[in-house]
This record gives structure tokens, C-alpha cells and sequence, in this order.
């Protein structure tokens, strides 16, 4: 693994209604079979891990992820992009206002059972 942090972090805006500073503290190069995990204040793990074809971006959302306190969401914005993003437990009021202002849209959740079968079904109906 390698880590460059980049000092001054790069500062930029994000985001259509109110903007955001955003500070990019850093590069990390991982090798393949290579993981860093990401924490939170509150307990809260996100691994990111390193295979020789990708990456695995994240634990299994409706399991280890799950048990570290963030749920993963699938959600598009107003140019019909999409994101997969984390939701720390207990802070979802706050990411349904971030949701509403910039006008973005929840595809589906991702973190539960009920959620991975409708996908699921979703994509045998298809016959992919």
C-alpha cells in the first residue's frame, strides 16, 4: 500500500443547490488482495479492497456493512447519474434533507434482505 497525502488538501465545491467544500486529503494505491478500511467516530467500518480485476467497493451491504452501522443506498441525480452512497445509522432525517435539496432520488436500498430480493427478481424477470 501506498498513501500520499496531499498537503494542502485540494479544496473544491460539489453539489447543485448549496454548495459544499470538499477537502481531497489524499491518494491511497492499493496492490491486489490489498484492504484499507475507513472508520467512524461512532463505531462505523468501510473496507475497500483490492483485487487484481477491480475492486470490491464495499463490504457486503446487507451484512458486514450493515453490522458496521452504514447502509448502502443506491440513489440518481438530476443528470441521471448514480451513486452507490453510505448512510450512517441513526442520520437518515439528515440524508433525506441532503436528498430533497439537491434533488436527487433513492433507486433502491441495498443493506436489507427484502431490498436484494426485489433487486433480484428485478434482473431474473430480465433473464440476466
Amino acid at each position: 500500500m501506498k498513501i500520499e497525502e496531499k498537503k494542502p488538501p485540494r479544496v473544491y465545491e460539489a453539489g447543485f443547490e448549496d454548495k459544499e467544500t470538499i477537502s481531497d486529503c489524499g491518494n491511497i494505491t492499493l496492490a491486489p488482495d490489498e484492504q484499507v478500511t475507513f472508520l467512524t467516530e461512532s463505531g462505523g467500518e468501510y473496507d475497500v479492497t483490492r483485487k487484481s480485476w477491480g475492486f470490491y467497493a464495499s463490504p457486503s451491504t446487507n451484512g458486514r456493512l450493515a453490522r458496521f452501522g452504514l447502509r448502502a443506498v443506491l440513489a440518481g441525480n438530476r443528470l441521471g447519474r448514480c451513486f452507490v452512497l453510505l448512510v450512517e445509522k441513526g442520520h437518515e432525517d439528515e440524508f433525506q434533507k441532503y436528498i430533497v435539496k439537491e434533488k436527487m432520488y433513492i433507486i433502491s436500498w441495498l443493506d436489507n434482505d427484502e431490498c436484494i430480493s426485489k433487486l433480484q427478481n428485478m434482473v431474473d424477470k430480465k433473464g440476466n
